[in-house]
């Protein structure tokens, strides 16, 4: 269901008898799945990736003559290299604003739900005191029911006590 099909539903939803108990402190949050990593290939402390690096040519560990064609080859190569690696950091300075700019929006959303979350406990809290008071209304009501029946059984009697009348008089 859509934002604005949730935000225009009239209905409400019916509380659920197997939902955990507010009242009692029960809790819906299970840690593995609020840590839970957004990609099974994020790097985390539980998944720190793998170490590679790049490499074009081979560690030289012995030194060595080069003639001209290998030298003029390495040349090649360290030129389109060169170009790589420009568009590589260019490629990468763009990946890492992009998970920027969701960290943004992750953030904002979570911050969005913390206020949904300390709003409804706002709300539910106001019922709560306002369930208090009508709680401590009840005797009241009380009273002024007794009262009415009371009237009502007067009333009642005096009804009864006329018909009985009328009733000796024919």
């Amino acid at each position: 269901m859509g934002i604005l099909a949730r935000i225009t539903n009239a209905a409400k939803s019916s509380n659920k008898s197997n939902e955990p108990s507010f009242s009692t402190g029960a809790h819906g949050i299970d840690k593995n799945r609020v840590l839970s990593p957004t990609d099974p290939t994020v790097i985390n402390p539980v998944n720190a990736g793998n170490w590679e690096t790049v490499r074009t040519a081979p560690v030289n560990d012995t030194p060595r003559y080069f003639n001209k064609a290998e030298a003029d080859a390495l040349k090649r190569v360290a030129t389109q290299k060169s170009l790589e690696a420009r568009q590589a950091k260019r490629a990468y300075k763009s990946l890492k604003k992009l998970e920027q700019s969701d960290a943004q929006v992750h953030t904002a959303h979570r911050n969005y739900i913390k206020g949904v979350a300390d709003s409804e406990l706002t709300k539910k809290r106001s019922d709560a005191t306002t369930a208090r008071h009508l709680h401590t209304l009840r005797p009241e009501y009380a009273k002024l029911g007794f009262g009415l029946d009371r009237a009502e059984n007067k009333a009642q009697q005096r009804i009864d006590e006329l018909k009985a009348k009328i009733k000796e008089k024919y």
